[in-house]
């Protein structure tokens, strides 16, 4: 609970930052096959290359580095390495069974690097947000355009896989559970009872954070929501905070952003890819100018978190740090019903 109060005291005097990129980081270590397996995984029947998330247990050491990393470049709050935690995804790699020790392992990591940090300068304290990413199926699309009606994923599949994954984040330690690049609103729903389920029962109270991608210049989500239709949907939820991230890159998101400022009555957080990936797969975005960008909505009152996605990098963040150093955090709005 203390850690909690720091937050909103935080909060409420500054805007805070989140940290950049973990694929991109982990992508730069040029890891090989045996990397992915370490010791524990070395027998395993199937290739592990790719799964990053299960590196919290096989190359704990690198994870730490980079969540050291993005802290030392000025982040207030890192996420854990588990954006594709649940066992939906991982059965991608026959690893569903060590989903909660990736997710616990992956929490741990993160709270010991906020842990140092915030024991080095005690006035600047570190937080942890566990990741619940959107899984790679929908409850409201089907993947057959020939049949609407077929789903790959049902509401009551997702329940009780987000409910393991945000159980081992909860015990792993993290201060925030975020659900972010949200393409589908029901899978988020489906998050948010999870969490319900599981912290009603004992009482407990958790901040949650949401965050939602948009996929075309509509400003809609995939699956057809538009910006005050997703806070509408959500609303209920008692959020801590809603945000954007992903995307096509920060400057494009500026409408969008501006539209969810307005509507929600909670925090509003952004953190933007560094563009579109080029032609070689890379992105474009410099930290300066990503840093330019965000300086500006947050002079115009719309953020009170700002960090990177895809394509950031440490460099990124420190950048985007220093440029929101001095600004005023975004009032929260109170909206005639």
């Amino acid at each position: 609970m203390k850690r909690i109060e720091q937050l909103k005291q935080a909060l409420s005097q500054r805007i805070l930052i989140l940290d950049g990129a973990m694929g991109t980081m982990i992508q730069s270590y040029g890891l090989k096959e045996a990397d992915f397996r370490g010791d524990r995984l070395v027998e395993h029947s199937c290739q592990l290359k790719g799964n990053y998330d299960v590196l919290s247990l096989t190359r704990p050491d690198i994870i730490e580095a980079i969540h050291i990393a993005y802290l030392e470049a000025g982040a207030d709050i890192i996420e854990t390495n588990t954006f594709n935690g649940t066992a939906i995804t991982q059965s991608d790699y026959q690893t569903d069974a060590y989903v909660y020790d990736i997710n616990f392992a992956a929490a741990q990591l993160a709270r010991k690097a906020a842990d140092k940090f915030t024991a080095d300068n005690p006035h600047k304290p570190r937080f942890v947000a566990g990741s619940l990413g959107p899984t790679n199926r929908a409850c409201s699309l089907s993947p057959d355009t020939n049949n609407a009606g077929l789903r790959s994923i049902s509401f009551d599949e997702l329940v009780p896989a987000y409910s393991q994954q945000a159980k081992a984040l909860i015990d792993g330690g993290v201060d925030i559970l975020m659900v972010e690049t949200v393409f589908d609103t029901l899978n988020a729903k489906a998050v948010l009872l999870a969490v319900q389920n599981l912290l009603k029962p004992e009482n407990l109270s958790l901040p949650i954070w949401v965050s939602w991608t948009i996929t075309d210049a509509s400003g809609r989500i995939l699956s057809g929501q538009t910006i005050e239709a997703l806070w509408i949907s959500v609303r209920h939820a008692d959020l801590f905070c809603v945000g954007l991230n992903c995307a096509f890159g920060a400057e494009t998101m500026r409408p969008y952003l501006e539209e969810l400022s307005r509507v929600a009555e909670t925090l509003v957080s952004v953190h933007p890819s560094a563009g579109l990936p080029n032609e070689l797969g890379k992105y474009d975005d410099t930290p300066e100018y990503m840093a330019s960008v965000l300086r500006e909505f947050a002079e115009s009152g719309l953020v009170n978190i700002v960090g990177g996605c895809c394509g950031t990098t440490p460099e990124h963040i420190r950048a985007i740090a220093k440029a929101v150093a001095t600004l005023r955090p975004r009032r929260v709005p109170k909206n005639k019903p």
